[in-house]
């Protein structure tokens, strides 16, 4: 089985039922059986992938970045909704403590991005949530997920923007410039959306 990152990679890595990922073990998933064969219902069913993310900041504007140890270059904390029922602000919230060990207590949806499928990447919609500024004493405790995270950095915006994956890099971009919740497709703006009719 295969798994979706925060910023809409395909990982395949073999390890699904240790990682808990929806069908890995049998377990019942959205519209499948207890054996994890889909019902009708779910075929006729689009299977889109849902992931979510934070931008978090320290109190002088610095974002939090990480360096996942699966890929290259740089992604924001965040990661795949489960199938269970769980809602993108819980995903993001749980991925965070997971990733991290920042337990979020706010935040403000701040983009939605659809990515259209494309061989090797499933595509998907991608939430992302602007948590705010937190204090010192949250950031001193991070401790990151050593199977998935190498390190983290807090780095002024326009240097995370650099080192930010391209599709990450566009959400978040559209993100800090907008002060409202922006609409996207492929990390771009779409004419026409959002702007006041």
């Amino acid at each position: 089985m295969a798994a979706v990152t925060s910023d809409g990679d395909l990982r395949t890595d073999g390890a699904d039922a240790a990682a808990g990922l929806p069908g890995a073990s049998g377990r019942s998933g959205l519209f499948g059986t207890e054996a994890g064969a889909a019902t009708p219902e779910a075929e006729a069913l689009p299977a889109i992938p849902v992931s979510a993310g934070a931008l978090i900041f320290d109190r002088t504007g610095r974002l939090l970045i990480l360096k996942p140890t699966y890929k290259t270059g740089w992604t924001i904390p965040g990661g795949v909704m489960e199938a269970d029922g769980e809602t993108p602000w819980e995903a993001c919230r749980r991925e965070v403590r997971e990733e991290c060990a920042i337990e979020l207590r706010r935040g403000r949806l701040a983009a939605m991005d659809f990515r259209r499928q494309r061989p090797g990447n499933p595509g998907g919609i991608r939430f992302l949530f602007d948590c705010g500024r937190v204090g010192d004493e949250i950031l001193a405790g991070v401790v990151v997920q050593p199977e998935e995270i190498s390190e983290y950095r807090l780095a002024p915006l326009r240097e995370a923007l650099g080192l930010l994956r391209g599709p990450i890099r566009r959400r978040v971009r559209a993100a800090t410039r907008a002060k409202r919740l922006v609409y996207l497709e492929d990390g771009r703006p779409v004419p026409g959306v959002g702007a006041a009719a």
